[in-house]
């Protein structure tokens, strides 16, 4: 149906729901980060976070204002590596938000059933498995096509059917995505177009996400020691991991958060402080500096 112009210039406006600041519910976004930072673990996180109904769930500090029914797909890993990754993030919840996740998420492995969502049957089935979520999560987008991920035509069409998904099911439909290698190498994963592939891939999508490993620069600058401030350093940098926001077309709220990788793996959030040099520390201490 056409929008009635002349309703939309009178009438408010209905409020847009959002599954988490920027990310409009019934539209594609996109996580990208380089192999082995933890956007596994961000986005599982994530989605409990969304299937939580009550106090507790949310560890990746997301602030969901709306929860619902989550579908997880993980094309990566096998169902051992998944129930590992749930026991380790259950630690840190609560026996209601336990409870709570267990009812709303659906943690789906897919590895090594060569799911195409560009089969026509593959594609009725996943609307069916999915009918009446609030997110779909898509882990990673390599294992669910066959299409060539240079091609700006192809991944057009990729992202396509990923709205065609989320308008038949009313969810949101995030997929995970690898950066270029050159991006990876540069560390410069936080910008828009790190994503492996065409560019299409991140132009059509409506949010993009990314999960940054530590530089060594940054490592020299941040502190997670509220005492001395001394630097993180780059013997410990491999621990923290940023998320932030590099697109997003519905909303201007800034997402970006330090994480310091806890037992297992599991993503906790960090406050992190401008670190003191070496210098300025043995000042503060008294010590003699020529």
């Amino acid at each position: 149906m056409p929008i009635k112009i002349l309703d939309a210039f009178t009438q408010e406006p209905p409020e847009l729901d959002f599954i988490w600041p920027g990310f409009l519910t019934g539209t594609v976004g996109a996580l990208v980060a380089p192999g082995a930072t933890g956007k596994s673990y961000w986005a599982l996180e994530a989605a409990m976070a969304v299937a939580c109904t009550v106090a507790g769930g949310d560890l990746v500090k997301l602030n969901p204002v709306k929860t619902g029914p989550v579908v997880y797909f993980a094309g990566e890993d096998p169902e051992p590596a998944l129930v590992r990754r749930v026991h380790s993030i259950g630690k840190h919840l609560n026996q209601d938000a336990r409870q709570a996740i267990s009812d709303n998420l659906i943690l789906e492995p897919i590895m090594g059933k060569r799911l195409n969502v560009m089969d026509q049957r593959h594609l009725d089935r996943l609307i069916e498995y999915c009918s009446g979520a609030r997110l779909i999560v898509l882990d990673t987008l390599s294992r669910i096509h066959q299409l060539d991920e240079n091609s700006n035509g192809d991944m057009a069409r990729l992202v396509g059917m990923l709205e065609h998904v989320a308008a038949r099911t009313g969810a949101s439909v995030l997929y995970l995505h690898h950066v270029s290698k050159g991006s990876a190498k540069d560390g410069q994963g936080d910008q828009q177009q790190a994503a492996r592939g065409a560019s299409a891939l991140i132009d059509n999508a409506r949010w993009c996400g990314f999960v940054a490993k530590m530089t060594e620069q940054e490592s020299e600058k941040l502190s997670n020691r509220s005492g001395d401030k001394a630097p993180i350093g780059n013997d410990r940098r491999g621990f923290f991991v940023r998320f932030g926001v590099s697109k997003q077309n519905y909303d201007a709220t800034p997402l970006d958060q330090w994480y310091e990788r806890r037992e297992g793996g599991v993503l906790a959030p960090v406050e992190l402080v401008e670190a003191k040099s070496r210098r300025t520390r043995g000042k503060a201490k008294g010590e003699f500096n020529d």
